[in-house]
């Protein structure tokens, strides 16, 4: 395994753990009935999940 395969499997794996970490967040906020806060076109706004 090159160098470069490894920093590409390790950037998979971060970034399937950030989605999955995404999803769990959105249903939780679901669960809780809560407002998500994201930062859309610089302005901070809140959403309903």
């Amino acid at each position: 395994m090159t160098k470069l395969d490894h920093h590409s499997n390790l950037r998979d794996k971060v970034l399937r753990g950030l989605n999955k970490a995404y999803e769990r967040l959105i249903e939780y906020k679901r669960q809780k009935n809560s407002v998500l806060v994201v930062l859309k076109d610089n302005k901070i706004v809140r959403v309903k999940p």
